[in-house]
C-alpha cells in the first residue's frame, strides 16, 4: 500500500466497517480519478450479513481528497505550514432497494437521525431522500428505491498527519453507526421483493 494519508484513511473506513460484522460488496469498490481536474475518490459498499443480492439494505460510502487538499497535503511533507489544514470528503448513502411498491419516505426519513456519529471533530449531515423506480419493459412489474445521504468533512489536523493510527480512532464510532442504522431500516415494515433465484442463499 502506497504511504499515504488518503489510503491511510480507506483503511481506516475498511477496518471499522467489517469490524462492526458489514459485508463489503467487492464488485462495487473502486478508485477513480478526474483526469483533467486531478480529484481522487474512493468508493465502496456494505450491507448486513446474509441480505441475499442485491441487499434489500446497504450503505454506499465515498471518500473524495480534492485537489486543493492534495496540495495543502504536500505542502505539510515538505515542512511548510499550509494556510487551512487538508480535508477528506465524506459521503455515506442508505439505500433501501428492492421494495415492490413506492417507499413511504416519511417512515424513512424517521428512522434517520438528522446527523451521524462524530468522525473526529465533525459529525456528517443529513441530506433529503431521493426516491427511483425502474420498470419491466412491458410496465407489468416494477422495483422501487429510496436513498438518505449524510455529508461531511474531516479535516486532518498535524496529529491525525503525523500518525495515520489516529484515523482508526477517529473512524471508530462511523463503523457501528452505520451497522446500527442498516439494521433499523431493515426493520421497517416495507414491501421487499425476494432475492435474485441465482444469488439467494440455498
Amino acid at each position: 500500500m502506497i504511504d499515504h494519508v488518503f489510503t491511510d484513511a480507506i483503511a481506516a473506513l475498511r477496518d471499522v466497517l467489517e469490524g462492526a460484522l458489514l459485508e463489503p460488496q467487492a464488485v462495487e469498490e473502486r478508485l477513480q480519478v478526474d483526469m483533467l481536474g486531478g480529484d481522487l475518490s474512493w468508493q465502496t459498499t456494505y450491507s448486513l450479513p446474509g441480505e441475499g443480492n442485491p441487499p434489500r439494505v446497504q450503505a454506499d460510502l465515498t471518500l473524495d481528497w480534492s485537489v486543493w487538499s492534495q496540495s495543502a497535503y504536500r505542502s505539510w511533507r515538505l515542512g511548510d505550514a499550509p494556510t487551512d489544514a487538508p480535508r477528506i470528503g465524506l459521503e455515506v448513502v442508505f439505500r433501501v432497494q428492492r421494495l415492490s411498491s413506492p417507499p413511504d419516505v416519511h417512515t424513512v426519513s424517521t428512522a434517520l437521525p438528522p446527523t451521524s456519529a462524530a468522525v473526529g471533530g465533525t459529525e456528517l449531515e443529513r441530506h433529503g431522500p431521493r426516491v427511483e423506480s425502474g420498470y419491466e419493459d412491458d410496465l407489468s412489474s416494477a422495483e422501487h428505491a429510496v436513498e438518505v445521504s449524510y455529508h461531511g468533512e474531516y479535516e486532518l489536523d498535524d496529529a491525525s498527519l503525523a500518525d495515520p493510527g489516529l484515523l482508526d480512532d477517529h473512524y471508530g464510532a462511523l463503523g457501528g453507526w452505520i451497522a446500527s442504522t442498516l439494521v433499523r431500516l431493515a426493520d421497517l415494515q416495507l414491501d421487499f421483493l425476494p432475492p435474485d433465484e441465482e444469488e439467494a442463499t440455498p
